[in-house]
C-alpha cells in the first residue's frame, strides 16, 4: 500500500528526520497518567542513564483547535529550558482520521520538537471507540490517510508505536509495509495484539519479524522486566533499541542498574531487594517535590499518583500483597510517607 505523494526517498540520510538516539539505547515509555512533565523531570534528575523519555499522548481534537499553552504544557516548560532533555524527549499523540491532525501538527512544528510519535497501541474501549489508538492496526485505509497526514505536516523525526494487531495478527506484514511506505522513520512494536491487553506473554518473534522486514529501526516493547529480559530481547530480536513500560514503572531506576552495576545485579535478589528499599523513599519525596513545583498540585492528586505508581513497586517485597495493601489504605501523604520511611 503506497502513500500517494509522500515522498520516501532519501529518509536514511536525511538529517532532520535522523533517530535522536543511538542504537542500544534504554527508552522509558510514553504512558498515560505517568509520563507528564512532573514525572519526567524527576526520573531525569535521579536517573540520568535513561536514553530517551516520551510525554503521555495528547490527544488531537476532533472540533475546534488547541491554545498554544496547551501543546506548551503538554511537554512542559521546564523541559524547554532544559536542552539535555528537550532533546532526549519524544511528543506523542493520539488521533484519528477525523480529528484535526494537520492543524495540530502544524502548532508543534512551532515548538523546537524534533521527535513525534504517533499512539497506535492505545487498547482502552474508549479511545477505540472513536477509531483512534489501536482500532487503527485493522483500518490501513484510515491508518495511511492519517500517516500521510503527519508525514506532509513534519519535517522531522516521525515514529510510530504499535502492537502486533487490532483482533488478530493476520495482516502484520501489511501493516509494517503500509507504515514504511508512508515515510514513519522508526516503529517501536510491543509484541502483543489489542485484544490482549497485558495478559499472557508478549510475544517478540513480531519484533524480529519487522526487523527483518523494514528498512526502519525497530524498538522492542514487552514484557522487560529485568536485566536479563532485556540482554534476551536484543539477542532473539535484533532490534534497534528497547522501550520499557511496566518494568520501568515498576523499577524507574533501572536504567542505571544496567548500565552502571549489572555485573552485581544481574541474578543477585538480594541485591536488588535492597537497591528497591534505598530507591523508593528518593523517587516518591522526589516526585512530591516536583509535583508541587511545577504544577502546585493538591495532596488528594499526588497520593491518588503514588497509589497507582505502588501497583507494581513492591512486587519484589515479602509479603508484596500486604505492603501494597497498606500503601493502597493511606488516608493522606503523611501516612504514606511514614510507610515509606518503614521500608
Amino acid at each position: 500500500m503506497k502513500c500517494g505523494q509522500v515522498d520516501t526517498s532519501g529518509l536514511k540520510v536525511h538529517m532532520s528526520r535522523k533517530l535522536p538516539f543511538k542504537r542500544g539505547s534504554l527508552i522509558f515509555a510514553p504512558m498515560e497518567g505517568v509520563t507528564d512533565e512532573a514525572y519526567r523531570l524527576t526520573i531525569k534528575e535521579l536517573y540520568p542513564e535513561w536514553d530517551y523519555f516520551n510525554t503521555d499522548f495528547l490527544r488531537v481534537p476532533s472540533q475546534g483547535h488547541y491554545s498554544k499553552e496547551k501543546y506548551l504544557g503538554h511537554i512542559g516548560s521546564s523541559v524547554l529550558k532544559d536542552n539535555d532533555l528537550l532533546s532526549k524527549t519524544g511528543y506523542q499523540i493520539l488521533t484519528t482520521a477525523r480529528a484535526q491532525t494537520r492543524n495540530s501538527v502544524e502548532e508543534i512544528k512551532k515548538l523546537p520538537i524534533k521527535h513525534l510519535d504517533l499512539n497506535l497501541g492505545c487498547p482502552s474501549k474508549k479511545v477505540n471507540s472513536h477509531k483512534g489508538g489501536a482500532y487503527l492496526l485493522g483500518d490501513l485505509i484510515e491508518l495511511e490517510k492519517i500517516l500521510k497526514e503527519i508525514r506532509n505536516a513534519f519535517d522531522f523525526h516521525f515514529s510510530v508505536k504499535i502492537r502486533t494487531g487490532y483482533k488478530d495478527t493476520n495482516n502484520f506484514d501489511e501493516l509494517l509495509k503500509t507504515i514504511q511506505d508512508c515515510g514513519v522513520d522508526s516503529v517501536t512494536v510491543h509484541g502483543r495484539t489489542k485484544e490482549q491487553l497485558y495478559k499472557g506473554k508478549a510475544n517478540w518473534s513480531f519484533i524480529k519479524r519487522a526487523v527483518e522486514v523494514l528498512d526502519i529501526p525497530v524498538i522492542g516493547n514487552g514484557d522487560l522486566w529485568s536485566i536479563e529480559d532485556v540482554e534476551e530481547m536484543f539477542n532473539q530480536t535484533g532490534c534497534h533499541s528497547v522501550m520499557l513500560g511496566r518494568g520501568a514503572l515498576k523499577t524507574p531506576w533501572f536504567a542505571t542498574l544496567y548500565k552502571e552495576h549489572k555485573d552485581i545485579a544481574i541474578g543477585n535478589e538480594a541485591y536488588l531487594l535492597e537497591v528497591r528499599k534505598q530507591q523508593v523513599v528518593d523517587y516518591f519525596n522526589r516526585l512530591e517535590k516536583n509535583y508541587v513545583s511545577l504544577f502546585n498540585s493538591r495532596e488528594s492528586f499526588i497520593l491518588g499518583r503514588f497509589k497507582s505508581f505502588s501497583r507494581y513497586m513492591f512486587e519484589d517485597f515479602e509479603e508484596a500483597d500486604a505492603i501494597r495493601s497498606k500503601f493502597l489504605r493511606a488516608n493522606d501523604l503523611k501516612e504514606f510517607n511514614s510507610l515509606l520511611d518503614q521500608i
